[in-house]
């Protein structure tokens, strides 16, 4: 018993609360929605899935890729050692990344760091046409392609950005200098499923991320777009799904191509939101945000909060239906069942303070909107009564009935005072 007290937590480690901790294995609640969503499915990075059999083939190829940087900076005088030497005085702070004890010793540890490391820089390099890429080489193909570009995005399978920072500025050769940053080619390599303009997006090349789910995340996230400070915003409450909203006379419209779709405004019953397409991508990114978030306690709940919204608009795939006829919502997942399904999930058993997220005033407003005033009587009776043809000729069948009723009534009041 006494051993038991004296043994610190190697599951969840008491660094696991530090700012310094960005790299978490997901709480069982969240795998229990979103199952695999968290984990790699064909390449691990970092310690938390290193060995595991079924991400054994590209394994291999990293193997094969340190070999080219190798001996691509072998002229540099670098070895093999030298990475391993420049990592070390780094193991300590990159260890504290993680949220659970690492099991593995200081040599097998350093090893993992730079073998996945230099394979992320070096993929990235090719793919950003830096250095060259054999035109038949595996990786390149389609299918794998798209497989890396999610596990290289999931919360469980990751190293800390500082160690790829150091592997890519050691690794550059000369006449490389002025050539594009890390972040920069990362923006390269995930260019096509990031749903930003080129222009927009190499804006934030200089953006700061721990590792690369936290960098990506960040380009999102809108400048001078902080959340609320406690008491900056009445007591709140989330607000309703799209055919209630519409009742009211609160409509939806797509917003600004070259904002982010977190950028969601609301004004004069008119809520715009930035199309979003979810896809295979996207979503997998958006789980995985949303479970960074809830895990890193001095982190800022942006995408927990844009999920929860279209949680609170989304109950039948009769409101996804509503999205897409306006552009908010573009679906490449699947039905639109299957989309609802999706957001719904995406929204459950997440937590965040709603009086001090970034869309804490719009709540408001948007419910104050939806309480007060003679134009949620007027929306309520078009949305009863216009909103379909068959509803309008039903209302002015019943209005030529009521007129003929008073007229004749009218005609045998005057056909009785006439006699």
């Amino acid at each position: 018993m006494h051993q038991k007290i004296s043994t610190p937590p190697k599951l969840l480690s008491k660094s696991a609360g530090h700012p310094n901790c960005s790299i978490f294995r997901v709480p069982q609640t969240l795998i229990d929605i979103n199952g695999k969503a968290y984990q790699p499915h064909i390449v691990s990075v970092g310690p938390f899935h290193h060995g595991e059999p079924h991400l054994q083939m590209i394994q291999e190829h990293k193997w094969r890729f340190l070999g080219d940087l190798l001996n691509r900076t072998r002229s540099k005088g670098l070895s093999l050692e030298d990475y391993l030497r420049a990592i070390q005085p780094l193991e300590t702070q990159a260890r504290e990344c993680y949220s659970e004890t690492i099991r593995f010793s200081t040599d097998e540890f350093l090893e993992i760091l730079v073998l996945d490391g230099c394979f992320i820089v070096e993929l990235f390099r090719k793919i950003g046409k830096v250095v060259p890429i054999e035109q038949d080489d595996p990786l390149a193909t389609t299918w794998i392609y798209s497989f890396v570009l999610r596990d290289f995005i999931r919360v469980e399978n990751q190293i800390p950005f500082f160690i790829l920072q150091r592997l890519f500025d050691l690794s550059v050769m000369p006449g490389e200098e002025s050539g594009p940053s890390l972040t920069k080619l990362a923006l390269i390599f995930f260019n096509n499923a990031l749903q930003r303009s080129e222009e927009v997006l190499f804006k934030h090349a200089n953006t700061q991320g721990r590792h690369l789910l936290d960098f990506l995340r960040s380009i999102f996230i809108p400048a001078h777009h902080d959340e609320l400070k406690q008491g900056n915003s009445p007591p709140n409450h989330v607000i309703r799904c799209i055919s209630k909203l519409r009742k009211a006379g609160i409509s939806l419209n797509a917003g600004s191509p070259d904002d982010s779709f977190l950028v969601v405004k609301f004004s004069h019953g008119v809520i715009e939101m930035p199309t979003i397409s979810v896809d295979d991508f996207m979503s997998c990114f958006m789980i995985n945000c949303v479970a960074f978030e809830q895990c890193h306690k001095n982190c800022t709940k942006h995408f927990t909060t844009y999920a929860t919204l279209l949680d609170c608009l989304i109950n039948t795939s009769r409101d996804v239906e509503s999205l897409l006829e306006r552009n908010i919502v573009e679906n490449y997942f699947g039905t639109d069942s299957e989309l609802a399904k999706f957001i719904n999930d995406l929204g459950r058993d997440v937590t965040f303070d709603i009086n001090k997220c970034y869309l804490g005033n719009l709540f408001y407003e948007v419910n104050k909107y939806y309480k007060s005033g003679w134009h949620v009587y007027w929306a309520s009776f078009r949305y009863t009564y216009f909103n379909s043809p068959w509803s309008f000729i039903s209302a002015l069948a019943a209005f030529v009935l009521l007129v003929l009723s008073v007229l004749q009534t009218l005609y045998s009041m005057l056909a009785y005072v006439h006699k």
